[in-house]
């Protein structure tokens, strides 16, 4: 099941997270946001200019929003859709990085490291106090970035 999240540029211009809020906080409420695991995708509505080259995660105003979301839910890229590539806009959001017409995105690589585990420590946690089993999710997170994590770290960080 998906679930769509349609943000306009209203609730961009104003930091409104109501979209989010409307769909997340039932959920959590009736304990049922471990089933919408990978389940989450933004459609975002925000005008542009027809010769305005830029990709969504290059707005500012529309980074801004993420942030803002990021630091209300810092856990929510449990949610994301990850085949959809909610993951890596998410990530374009939050993190520096480039477009290349050839290579695709290309994060700057200290900013993704400080990210990536900044995630790790958060839905570990999360995880944990959700009674929900996180070394195999989050290892399967970080590859997609290009990071083999070390069963080690995961004995180091539980609560």
């Amino acid at each position: 099941m998906t679930i769509t999240i349609t943000l306009t540029a209203d609730h961009i211009n104003q930091l409104d997270l109501t979209p989010v809020l409307t769909v997340i906080e039932p959920m959590i409420e009736d304990a049922a946001i471990a089933k919408c695991e990978q389940q989450v995708q933004f459609q975002v509505d925000y005008p542009r200019l027809p010769d305005d080259p830029r990709e969504l995660p290059e707005i500012p105003e529309i980074r801004l929003w993420f942030v803002r979301l990021d630091a209300h839910y810092p856990w929510f890229p449990f949610l994301l859709d990850w085949k959809a590539g909610e993951l890596a806009r998410y990530t374009a959001m939050l993190v520096p990085h480039q477009f290349h017409a050839k290579t695709g995105i290309q994060y700057n690589p200290e900013a993704l490291e400080i990210f990536v585990m900044h995630k790790i420590f958060v839905l570990a946690n999360w995880l944990h106090w959700q009674g929900i089993e996180g070394d195999s999710r989050l290892k399967a997170m970080t590859q997609m970035f290009g990071y083999d994590l070390d069963d080690g770290l995961f004995e180091l960080i539980k609560p």
